[in-house]
Order: C-alpha cells, then sequence, then structure tokens
C-alpha cells in the first residue's frame, strides 16, 4: 500500500504513520525510526525521539 497524501505532506512520520506505510507493528516500527534517526545524528543532524523526518524516511525506504 502506498502511504496517503497525508502522510507525504507531513515533515515528521511516527511511529503509527511508519507502521501504517509498512504493515508492521509500532515496535518495529520505533526500531525503523531508531535505526534512521542514528544515522542522521551520526552525520551531526538533530533528531527528535520517536519522530522520523518524512523526506529522509521516503529516501531511505524504497516503497
Amino acid at each position: 500500500m502506498y502511504p496517503t497524501n497525508h502522510q507525504q505532506d507531513k515533515r515528521f512520520l511516527t511511529a503509527t504513520d511508519v507502521a501504517e506505510i509498512l504493515h508492521i507493528s509500532r515496535s518495529s516500527a520505533y526500531r525503523i525510526i531508531q535505526r534512521l534517526n542514528g544515522e542522521l545524528k551520526a552525520q551531526g543532524k538533530i533528531t527528535i525521539a520517536g519522530k522520523i523526518s518524512s523526506r529522509y524516511f521516503f529516501e531511505n525506504i524504497y516503497l
């Protein structure tokens, strides 16, 4: 299933959004967010726990 327009328009995605997009559990979505946020932190970016930049998410998750 493709992300809804509402999800694509959001600046940040929550674990619930990620779980819906990827059809996975919220706990798995949190692990994915944590991994992606770790990559951003390594690049010196500021991150928000439990949320991921929608642009970075869609660039790194191939749907």
